[in-house]
This record gives structure tokens, C-alpha cells and sequence, in this order.
């Protein structure tokens, strides 16, 4: 009796085994542009949500009308085409005000104070 059900058993788990799907494991290598790629994305949407943790930038947020949680989520929601370019151009914008009328200003007032001036 023991016999008969020890040798259902085994069959059982014999089919069992055998009828299971078997999976493998796929193992490739990846490109050097690839890697570097997702590293770069990684880098940009850390320099993105590194200047929105600024207490001016989100002070500007806040005086727009958003919440800058609400924008840390909108940037981890960006696709890493639009974070690379919006850390491209947080890289190049200008730091302070706009110093183009002011350096012309200025050089008015120079010219002026050193040529008509009496």
C-alpha cells in the first residue's frame, strides 16, 4: 500500500516537473552609449530636482501657485529627453538680471560724465 502510493506520488511530481514552464535567464551585453545614457538621465533629473530644492526656486514655485512637491513629481514623470533638456538649459540660463541694458546704461553714463561733462 505504501509502495503504490509513494510510486503515484513520485509520478505525479514527475509530470508536474516535467510539464512546468522553465524559464532561462537571458544574459547580454550592453553597449557603452547605453549605459552612459541612463547614467546621464540619472545625473540630469538629480541636477533638476537639486536646484527645485533651493529655497529661492521654490519661493518663486510658491509665489507662481505651485506647490514644489507638485513639481518634483512632474519632473520624475518627465521622459529623460525633456529632463536633459531642461538640465541643458539650467546649465546655460543667466545668473541674475538681465545685464545688457544695464551695462549699456552704464556706459552712457560714463561717456557722458567724461566727455560733456563742464
Amino acid at each position: 500500500m505504501k509502495s503504490m502510493t509513494m510510486k503515484t506520488l513520485c509520478r505525479f511530481l514527475i509530470v508536474a516537473m516535467l510539464s512546468s514552464s522553465l524559464q532561462y535567464a537571458n544574459a547580454g551585453i550592453i553597449a557603452t552609449d547605453q549605459a552612459a545614457a541612463v547614467a546621464g538621465a540619472q545625473s540630469d533629473r538629480a541636477l533638476v530636482l537639486a536646484a527645485l530644492s533651493r529655497s529661492d526656486v521654490s519661493n518663486q514655485l510658491q509665489a507662481q501657485g505651485l506647490d514644489p512637491a507638485v513639481a518634483r513629481e512632474r519632473v520624475a514623470s518627465m521622459s529623460d529627453q525633456e529632463v536633459r533638456t531642461l538640465a541643458g538649459s539650467i546649465g546655460t540660463a543667466p545668473v541674475g538680471a538681465d545685464v545688457g541694458w544695464g551695462a549699456v546704461i552704464v556706459a552712457g553714463l560714463l561717456i557722458w560724465f567724461l566727455f560733456y561733462r563742464k
